[in-house]
């Protein structure tokens, strides 16, 4: 991987990477000299030959993810650099009170191009880190992320497992194997009930208590990008009877039973997370007020017969690409109609969208759609989006991809 790619730019087209855009994507592209291999260096000029950033090459619709705009200082991204850009965004989490915070002992240490290393997502379980490479180029730099992250915790390092099989296409795997930990051992956490153990970590958040399935569970294991805005539920939760939809392991279900809850219904369609929220609430000493409900929330909130004081519609991605955008948009409309329907007069919305291609004017538009339809009077109260940990490179918007609001429904 030291040999380089010289990739040149059409004409016209490096604006965005003049601007600190870190994607270059193969249609900018005028030619490539050298050998095109996936992972090699590439360095990128303009069509005048003018230098404009240094990354990594992938066969792909992205083609470059440029890694740095200085002029070019890498013969190859060794684990010293790994280490350098890794120890920065450390840095950053201690300055936000997360790294060292016993209260609070998972975040995310990484977040791709908002810590300028596009592709790479890293999350902390309390000394346990999950590695997720979401590019295929970046892939074959694994073991010197992994010595680059040895570097910066020392001693204080559990393990990293790496589980990119889920991010990378399954094409890429055909002739190769996963990884699993590159570093240290499973915790080999047991709980009587659930099935699994490889990946089971206890963690705290908040200073709530919580098991995470990092192996087995989605994306690393738990939605660290919701922390604040659970710790927002908590604040109106009192005395409330809660609807936590696409519940998962039960995060906001925790955070309102310990905020006093009257009750608290969890609905996913998965009966191992739907399990992982019992287990949450009992180790947090909340589960007599809490109910788990396997099944379609739709379904759920066109059926029941109960009405709920706060509801929280936390879905997955309605959309990941443009061409079903629209798509998208009536399934938020659609689905904050039926919560509409459920909240008792004076309740509470918490409504998400963490589809990258809905931006929040238009999904405030969708929900505004969805209050017309309901006949409900509507005021936001608080317009949310993603915490510290998950920071935004103002050059790269498409990391924004959280949007929240909290609805006072008259």
């Amino acid at each position: 991987m030291s040999q380089k790619l010289k990739v040149i730019l059409r004409s016209g087209k490096d604006d965005a990477v003049r601007r600190f855009h870190p994607w270059v994507f193969s249609g900018a592209i005028k030619k490539m000299i050298g050998p095109a291999a996936e992972g090699c260096i590439a360095e990128v000029f303009s069509n005048k030959d003018e230098y404009l950033g240094c990354g990594i090459y992938q066969d792909a619709t992205i083609a470059v993810r440029i890694l740095d705009f200085a002029p070019a200082r890498h013969e190859s991204f060794d684990s010293s650099f790994w280490k350098d850009r890794i120890e920065a965004a450390l840095k950053l989490r201690q300055k936000a009170n997360l790294a060292g915070n016993q209260d609070t002992n998972v975040f995310r240490l990484v977040h791709g191009e908002g810590d300028h290393l596009p592709g790479l997502i890293i999350d902390h379980y309390d000394g346990h880190l999950v590695v997720q490479v979401h590019a295929t180029g970046l892939y074959p730099y694994i073991d010197k992320i992994s010595e680059g992250i040895q570097k910066v915790y020392g001693k204080n390092l559990k393990s990293i497992y790496d589980k990119s099989r889920e991010t990378l296409p399954d094409t890429f795997w055909k002739d190769r194997e996963s990884r699993g930990f590159l570093f240290g051992e499973p915790a080999n956490t047991e709980i009587n009930g659930y099935e699994g153990r490889e990946g089971l970590l206890k963690v705290r958040e908040n200073g709530n208590d919580f098991l995470v399935d990092t192996a087995g569970g989605q994306k690393t294991g738990f939605f660290i990008d919701q922390r604040e805005n659970r710790f927002l539920l908590g604040r109106y939760s009192e005395g409330m009877k809660v609807l936590n939809t696409f519940s998962y392991s039960g995060g906001f279900s925790v955070y309102a039973l310990k905020a006093g809850a009257a009750s608290v219904d969890s609905v996913d369609s998965s009966k191992k997370a739907l399990k992982l929220s019992e287990i949450n609430s009992g180790i947090n000493g909340v589960s007599e007020r809490h109910t788990a409900h396997a099944g379609d929330v739709m379904e759920y909130l066109k059926n029941t017969r109960k009405d709920y004081d706060i509801i929280v519609l936390d879905p997955p991605a309605y959309a990941k690409h443009h061409n079903v955008r629209h798509k998208a948009v009536q399934g938020y409309k659609r689905l904050n109609l039926e919560a509409l329907k459920r909240i008792t007069g004076g309740g509470i919305l918490f409504t998400f969208s963490c589809s990258q291609v809905v931006d929040i004017k238009m999904f405030q538009s969708t929900v505004m759609a969805a209050a017309i339809l309901a006949g409900r009077r509507v005021r936001i109260l608080h317009q949310l989006s993603q915490p510290a940990d998950h920071p935004v490179n103002i050059f790269h918007p498409e990391g924004q991809y959280l949007k929240g609001l909290v609805l006072m429904v008259d």
